[in-house]
């Protein structure tokens, strides 16, 4: 298995561990990893249970290492098109997830490494991961969605000049364009991670769900169709169970036990 699935359980049920197993080629982004990463994330799409996603890999001293070029050489040209395809959807695939999902960025995260993290909600990096979107110097483009989320993220200029000039980035660099959430010693990304997860666990998982689709959908509208969309996803939450919970734990001065209906 390339793609490793571990539902934590006790007070930390509810966060779900996607891990990248591929150490013989660091990662990279071959077929059968692909292939296991989609059919992982369908799965999470539709279970309720999950309430956050973390992303890490089991691979010392690398996130993912981008593209299998290896791989890819060997293809026809069409085929290559197809499977620059099938990263992009997986990427989506990530990014439509309706529950918040982390990245725990240690080591190499080039490419679609780094692109396969700028389509989760949140990144947390070891003080020594290096990261970028390095294809011009292939004489490509970033093509799993790196030349659209990264200028949403840190702004259009900044994204040119690191993509124009194929740099690398340190951690350090990376959390001051804002490329990444927290800067962490090496090794505690993960630990970070589940940190923040740990945060979100206790609130309304429907509320969650919603904030993220709110943000999400409404970055690209102008503010009044935003507006109107953040008034539809609230409505979503007026009438479940967990928003009366939460007023009764307010007025009972006690922490709300919410179940995500």
């Amino acid at each position: 298995m390339e793609v490793q699935v571990e539902r934590l359980q006790g007070p930390d049920a509810g966060i779900v561990l996607v891990g990248l197993a591929r150490p013989e080629a660091k990662n990279a982004l071959g077929r059968q990893l692909l292939a296991e990463f989609r059919e992982a994330l369908a799965a999470l799409k539709s279970d309720p249970s999950v309430r956050v996603v973390v992303v890490h890999s089991l691979v010392a001293g690398v996130f993912c290492a981008g593209a299998d070029l290896k791989e890819r050489a060997g293809m026809p040209q069409a085929e290559a098109s197809a499977f620059v395809q099938g990263i992009r959807a997986s990427f989506s695939d990530l990014e439509r997830l309706p529950m918040p999902v982390i990245a725990a960025m240690e080591g190499a995260a080039f490419g679609g490494g780094l692109e396969l993290a700028l389509a989760a909600d949140l990144r947390v990096a070891g003080a020594e991961a290096k990261m970028g979107l390095v294809e011009t110097a292939l004489a490509i483009i970033p093509g799993g969605g790196g030349t659209q989320r990264l200028p949403r993220l840190i702004g259009a200029a900044r994204a040119k000049e690191l993509i124009f000039t194929a740099r690398r980035l340190g951690a350090e660099e990376a959390g001051r364009l804002g490329l990444v959430n927290r800067v962490v010693p090496a090794g505690q990304a993960l630990e970070v991670a589940l940190g923040l997860a740990r945060e979100i666990l206790p609130n309304g998982p429907v509320a969650v769900r919603m904030a993220k689709q709110a943000i999400n959908q409404g970055q690209d509208l102008d503010l009044v169709d935003g507006l109107a969309l953040e008034e539809a996803c609230y409505a979503r939450v007026i009438p479940t169970e967990d928003r009366l919970e939460g007023l009764a734990a307010f007025r009972e001065k006690r922490k709300p036990q919410y179940k995500g209906r």
